[in-house]
């Protein structure tokens, strides 16, 4: 039987697209190696028909199905199981630009296009895509859509489902669902693309999308805060709200402790403040008029931050190396971490006021549990989303000591205290593998019961990336 389905499978994408064995390996684990699986088969469609055959297929024979984009997630959203029965569609040769419609602001774009590709293409029509992630050169635009990614400029601009007017998608059936339409408003039923729009790939496949395009800032200005603790980050956010409004498009706290480790474990980086304090805030204002004083406008708002003692220390960048060099901080956190220890991540959002408290609270509990720990924290406190990270020592991989039950145990100190805060445990990571136990505990049975109701209409066989999510 195996050989007759990858022979139909190498009609339906030719041979060379038909990965097997050996060649299956970079698709099988995650970037951080913490989950690994096995496949019956890693196909590469060229186009939506393809990807609509194959999941016609699949359907036909009742074959698990995972789609996969750039596998820059950290959930286990884009791995299949161990049983080597599933089948993993890639969906990079799908990366066309199809259209950018300078006058509606908006591009149309394929599943498998990465968004440093996607900004590319918006910077060279004069416009900007504002999302931003630190695996922009490799994660894909369909993983974004599929997991409702966030980034560090959701404070301005929103998270994907904000970004998103239209969507091509194919369904568990092989239906091909165009709604491609790059309409800013359509108020005739159903909004469909809602559904599949953070649904990991479990409804459907996204195969193109119509994505918003923003005018392209002329002027910005960055800079980084030292700050004895998170009330006064929080109200050094507040007086920049209150006098550049919407201009702020960032604000992003680090831990003294992810500071550090960034800099001992990622090659270039340097310690741009001698002030050495627990936390640190970045922010970035920007504006489209060109010439706008708004370094100057910064300098104002933390010089009396630091009057008041509100901050102990402030650097404005006065060069875009020199911003540059502070985002390359913030964006190396996964890879110093990785590089730090065995890494327990979370991706919890409280509401604003309460990042103090969820921070302490958290952090003890986890010290509590695991005085060997280190726990270093960034996040966008802008919208809430912090990512407390606890590393533990490496050691521990041979100590003999069960690592499951203690990344239980972290994960649950950790959970518990955002949601008794009003928060989440994934802000925009997704559920995959990773959090799908605890989400019946998080949503209740009603909720649960209306998105298992709706799993079952799309995908009554469940062939679309089963056992993640629900």
């Amino acid at each position: 039987m195996m050989d007759s389905v990858i022979a139909d499978l190498r009609a339906v994408v030719g041979p060379d697209h038909v990965l097997t064995a050996a060649d299956t390996a970079p698709f099988l684990a995650d970037w951080r190696g913490r989950y690994r699986g096995a496949a019956l088969a890693v196909v590469r469609p060229a186009d939506t028909a393809e990807v609509a055959a194959l999941v016609r297929l699949c359907a036909d024979r009742r074959i698990p199905l995972v789609p996969q984009g750039g596998n820059t997630g950290v959930v286990g959203g884009a791995i299949p199981d161990s049983s080597g029965t599933a089948l993993v569609l890639s969906l990079a040769r799908l990366n066309r630009v199809r259209a950018l419609d300078r006058t509606g602001d908006a591009v149309t774009v394929e599943a498998g296009c990465t968004l440093a590709q996607i900004q590319l293409a918006a910077e060279e029509a004069n416009r900007l895509f504002p999302m931003s992630l630190g695996s922009e050169g490799t994660c894909q635009i369909g993983g974004a859509i599929a997991t409702n990614a966030g980034g560090t400029a959701v404070l301005r601009y929103g998270p994907m489902r904000d970004l998103v007017l239209g969507l091509e998608a194919v369904l568990p059936d092989g239906t091909v669902w165009n709604g491609l339409r790059s309409l800013r408003k359509d108020n005739t039923g159903y909004a469909l693309k809602h559904l599949l729009i953070g649904a990991e790939g479990t409804l459907g496949i996204v195969t193109a999308a119509v994505l918003k395009l923003f005018p392209r800032p002329r002027s910005s200005a960055t800079a980084l805060t030292a700050l004895p603790g998170l009330d006064g980050a929080l109200e050094v956010f507040a007086r920049l709200r209150a006098t550049l409004g919407d201009r702020v498009t960032a604000a992003e706290i680090l831990s003294e402790s992810q500071l550090a480790a960034v800099l001992a474990h990622v090659p270039g980086t340097i310690r741009p403040l001698e002030t050495r304090t627990p936390w640190y805030l970045l922010t970035e204002v920007t504006d489209t008029l060109p010439g706008q004083p708004l370094a100057d406008r910064l300098e104002e708002v933390l010089g009396g931050a630091l009057e008041d003692g509100t901050a102990a220390d402030a650097l404005v960048a006065r060069s875009g190396a020199q911003a540059a060099a502070l985002w390359t901080l913030r964006h190396s956190v996964s890879e110093a971490n990785r590089k730090s220890g065995i890494v327990v991540g979370h991706d919890t959002a409280v509401p604003i006021a309460q990042i103090p408290a969820f921070v302490a609270g958290a952090s003890a509990a986890v010290a509590a549990l695991r005085p060997d720990a280190r726990i270093v924290a960034v996040g966008h406190i802008g919208d809430g989303n912090i990512h407390l990270v606890v590393i533990l020592p490496e050691a521990l991989r041979t100590s003999g000591e069960p690592l499951e039950p203690i990344v239980r145990a972290i994960n649950a100190a950790v959970h518990d205290r955002a949601v008794a805060l009003g928060g989440t445990i994934s802000a925009e990571h997704g559920i995959g593998q990773s959090l799908r136990a605890s989400l019946a505990d998080l949503k209740g049975p009603a909720e649960m019961a209306l998105m298992r109701g709706i799993k079952r209409l799309f995908d009554p066989r469940n062939i679309l990336n089963p056992g993640k999510l629900l």
